[in-house]
């Protein structure tokens, strides 16, 4: 099969919290005013992307792996992960606050849902005037202050809150508490797993008139209860891969392009762009495929060799 960079239908999730900046800043083909999440690349279950350009549109991601696997994730991935596709890439639209919530680390979600657990980054695209998130504690804290703030509806009080700006990136481990704030549009990298527990959600109704389900009992041995500092400093040089987070999970760089780079790979390891701003292209075997603001993109293992060129600012996402 002739493989080439790879672009999928984005997967639109209603959420409660979710409003049209898709639309308006992404440029997506969202048919609700609250929608909150456009998933890029996604093999959860019951929601695998779907290739949208070249000859394997309309193939499956999970149908192109099992066909390809060494080709399309790389060897040290595919020696790691099988034919499982290991991450998952969202854009968030956070019209409202979203609940405050916690994901259980591997182990703990290995045992109860048979599912990795999620590790996560945030990288800010757009931020409105004043706003924030939620990333764990004020202090070093423990479970029962923890219920009894929960209890109290005083649990905001011992949560660090944050004001955020266009380009800040956190960095989010299992067991950090943790909320996005209205007015954000957020670029999430994370394990594939869908496993959330929430604890709070504002005592907010669905459209029904009934509150959304709450993991209260469940979070109690997945949280961390230790202050923690989840923001990622970062150089950003032009024309150059900018290290941003490097953990067990992923990678991810920060890419100022402006004009051309020359990428080499390994083939060890797939790699995705996200292209935050602007437009861009990358030429490989003397093709060239064009992307711009809002677009996510697979390049599979197999395309070691290959040029990125244009004026765009870019995450580079891989296994390392």
């Amino acid at each position: 099969m002739n493989l080439y960079p790879l672009q999928f239908e984005p997967i639109l999730k209603e959420r409660i919290w979710g409003g049209e900046k898709l639309k308006t800043y992404l440029n997506k083909s969202i048919t609700s005013s609250i929608t909150g999440e456009s998933w890029e690349l996604s093999a959860v279950e019951g929601d695998v992307s779907m290739v949208s350009n070249g000859e394997s549109k309309g193939s499956l991601l999970t149908e192109l792996i099992a066909s390809n696997p060494i080709d399309i994730l790389g060897t040290a991935v595919y020696e790691r992960f099988g034919l499982e596709f290991p991450l998952l890439f969202k854009y968030l639209d956070a019209n409202q606050d979203l609940s405050i919530q916690v994901h259980p680390n591997d182990e703990l979600a290995q045992k109860r849902h048979n599912s990795f657990g999620k590790t996560e980054m945030w990288y800010i695209m757009q931020a409105d005037k004043d706003s924030r998130i939620i990333v764990g504690f004020k202090e070093d804290s423990n479970a029962v202050e923890y219920v009894k703030n929960l209890e109290d509806k005083t649990l905001l009080s011992i949560l660090d809150t944050v004001n955020v700006s266009e380009g800040d990136v956190f960095f989010l481990e299992t067991g950090t508490v943790h909320a996005i704030g209205a007015g954000l549009v957020v670029a999430e990298i994370q394990q594939t797993s869908d496993i959330t527990y929430r604890l709070y959600d504002f005592d907010r109704v669905d459209a029904n008139g009934n509150l959304r389900e709450l993991h209260i009992d469940l979070a109690l041995d997945a949280i961390n209860y230790n202050k923690v500092n989840t923001q990622k400093k970062y150089k950003n040089k032009v024309n150059q891969s900018n290290s941003i987070v490097d953990c067990k999970y992923f990678s991810t760089n920060s890419i100022p392009l402006e004009g051309t780079v020359l990428v080499s790979k390994t083939g060890e390891s797939f790699t995705v762009y996200m292209c935050i701003d602007g437009a861009f292209q990358i030429e490989v075997n003397s093709q060239k495929y064009k992307f711009s603001k809002g677009d996510t993109v697979l390049v599979p293992a197999v395309l070691k060799a290959y040029e990125l060129s244009g004026n765009a600012s870019l995450l580079e996402i891989y296994i390392s």
